[in-house]
């Protein structure tokens, strides 16, 4: 008989950062286990062999999602084992997004946030409040619910090790398993016509473009620098790619860039159903972020090829080598500059060799390893597998070890 386990998650879909790695897991392992999901929306890869409980709960703002989903959340499942007579062996969430259970996915530590990263990373107005509410209430019940749990799953040694600093009862309830990337599906088709799509944006001749991606949170990731960066450099052959935000939040910062006198150089396209065209048409991509556990949208870019211009932060310091595989800058106006500088300096087949080494390096973050891991977690988990024999044994015979925090095993 298949294990059952119950997985409650906001938005298990291929736009949301944590959901496309849920349904990763989900569509790869849903006929060795038996799921049940508890979600606001799900888009479901298998209906025949995966359940979908619907979480009626308002989507924004994010606190309001937070508090209700914690409410009716509980409420849902009990009542799905009524009516379907169900158990399960494990009950998985994301964060603190959920008071009970026995594995917590996480790609974020709030009250770390809040400590370090807060301060320069703030959004301006009322979503500042709403954004700072939400991340206050994540904080608050933080230590409440990883020392119910008895697993923490985490992208990268670096969460693991603000987890371990914040709350060190966590720091033997810690796995790492690298976010994956599907670097078949990211690469540059033979056939793509890059210098069509550059003009239908109007990008023509020698002009460099560069792109940012976010699904949000513009103002952690960097986007009102990268702005600062440009005015400063004056450079009208230089051509931005804001690709991801709400209506509301584009609307903003197509505001911003008129009055810094980028209207012609900055494209603000919105949320887009698939970034890769955007990739592949880009000489470039900046992403100056303060705050990241491990970013998608660095991963995919370095799947595509495309050459680098970033920040030093969790995952990415475990994956790129400044001058080899990337460009690592400092969170400023000034730093973004000199890094932009120093691509602009660089030739031709400097920069594809730059794009090219990032390629080769993320092979190592497939999505078959990530499935992989997943199932052995899932097994060992079950089997009683105690927390530090799970770190110090191999996914698949050839995978590093590591210790209580992620490191490499000597």
């Amino acid at each position: 008989m298949k294990h059952s386990i119950a997985v409650f998650d906001y938005q298990v879909r291929a736009t949301n950062p944590i959901g496309s790695c849920h349904l990763q897991v989900l569509l790869e392992l849903s006929q060795e286990f038996t799921f049940t999901v508890f979600a606001v929306d799900f888009d479901n890869p298998c209906p025949d062999r995966i359940r979908f409980v619907r979480i009626p709960v308002p989507r924004r703002p994010l606190v309001l999602l937070f508090l209700s989903y914690h409410l009716l959340a509980p409420l849902w499942y009990l009542a799905h084992r009524w009516k379907q007579k169900a158990r399960f062996d494990l009950i998985q969430m994301v964060e603190s997004n959920l008071s009970f259970g026995t594995i917590s996915y996480a790609h974020f530590c709030h009250r770390n946030y809040l400590k370090a990263h807060w301060p320069v990373s703030r959004p301006s107005g009322l979503r500042r409040f709403f954004r700072w509410l939400d991340h206050e209430c994540h904080a608050i019940l933080e230590p409440f619910v990883y020392r119910r749990i008895r697993r923490i799953v985490v992208p990268c040694n670096g969460l693991a090790r603000e987890l371990a600093a914040e709350y060190s009862f966590t720091d033997k309830k810690v796995h790492v398993l690298p976010n994956p990337v599907d670097n078949n599906r990211m690469k540059r088709p033979a056939g793509f016509e890059r210098t069509k799509h550059r003009e239908g944006l109007g990008v023509f001749g020698a002009d460099t473009v560069l792109l940012f991606v976010a699904l949000g949170h513009f103002e952690r990731k960097g986007l009102p620098l990268i702005l600062g960066s440009l005015q400063k450099l004056g450079r009208r052959d230089l051509k931005l790619l804001v690709v991801g935000g709400s209506p509301g939040l584009v609307k903003d910062y197509e505001r911003r860039s008129h009055t810094l006198g980028l209207e012609r150089q900055v494209t603000f396209l919105g949320m887009q159903p698939d970034v890769r065209p955007f990739l592949w048409m880009a000489d470039a991509l900046v992403f100056p972020t303060a705050y990241e556990v491990f970013s998608l949208a660095s991963l995919e870019c370095a799947a595509a090829g495309v050459p680098m211009i970033l920040t030093k932060v969790n995952g990415i310091e475990e994956f790129v080598e400044h001058g080899r595989n990337g460009i690592l800058i400092e969170r400023s106006v000034e730093g973004i500059v000199a890094g932009i500088e120093m691509f602009l300096l660089l030739l031709p087949e400097a920069r594809r060799e730059l794009g090219n080494a990032a390629q080769r390096d993320v092979e190592r973050y497939a999505v078959k390893e990530f499935v992989a891991g997943w199932r052995k977690f899932y097994q060992a988990t079950l089997s009683g597998c105690s927390p530090e024999e799970l770190r110090t044994s191999s996914v698949d015979g050839s995978s590093p070890r590591v210790d209580r925090v992620g490191q490499p095993a000597s």
